[in-house]
């Protein structure tokens, strides 16, 4: 009778192969970095709790949360996703309201009121700008002095915000009032400039902290 081992051995190396392999990526699989769902749940609760101290909470953690894994638990680059989100809105808000001072039927007086707002917004941009160029430095020299620019910078652009709302009669067109028109794109923006002007002082006094400017 024929022996049969010459005849399997081949398969039985090519089995040992394939076990050995499967083995080596098995371990290299368990040394892959994965995202700790513990990890992921400090970041989101730690945007919960800094948002917490803002004026607007809720609009504050809605806005930010998803950028919790980048944001991790650190203020300054919290404060600065804040500043992303609120310029991004800022400039959502001037679009809309070019776009609305086109609608047919507008008095004279609120199309002019408008192009205000629209400049008054576009200062706030400019204000935000500023405010994230000079946050996204290295921490240097003078770092409080700096970030009492910002947060000079920040207000201002509150205030823009809130002047965009001055000059406004009682017309209203197509139903509804310019006003409510304009309030509704521009009241996000006031409430998110809020949020980042409060998270910027939150960055500054762990800031004074660390580097013991303060007790």
């Amino acid at each position: 009778m024929e022996n049969p081992l010459p005849t399997l051995l081949p398969l039985l190396l090519l089995l040992l192969i394939i076990s050995d392999q499967t083995q080596i990526l098995s371990v290299a699989a368990s040394t892959l970095p994965r995202k700790s769902s513990a990890g992921i749940r400090t970041n989101t609760e730690y945007v919960r709790t800094s948002c917490s101290t803002t004026s607007y909470p809720r609009l504050c953690y809605n806005s930010l949360s998803v950028y919790a894994g980048k944001i991790k638990t650190n203020p300054k680059t919290l404060a600065l996703a804040a500043l992303h989100v609120n310029l991004a809105a800022a400039r959502s808000s001037a679009a809309s309201m070019r776009r609305l001072a086109k609608t047919r039927g507008l008095r004279r007086r609120d199309a002019s009121a408008i192009s205000d707002c629209v400049e008054e917004v576009g200062d706030s941009v400019f204000e935000l700008q500023r405010a994230i160029r000079e946050l996204g430095r290295p921490r240097g020299y003078d770092f409080m002095g700096l970030i009492s620019d910002i947060e000079t910078w920040v207000s201002s652009a509150l205030t823009d915000e809130e002047t965009c709302m001055e000059g406004f009669g009682g017309r209203r067109v197509n139903g509804v009032s310019v006003k409510a028109k304009v309030r509704r794109h521009i009241v996000r923006v006031a409430h998110l400039t809020s949020n980042s002007l409060a998270l910027i002082n939150s960055y500054a006094s762990s800031a004074a902290v660390e580097e013991g400017v303060l007790p």
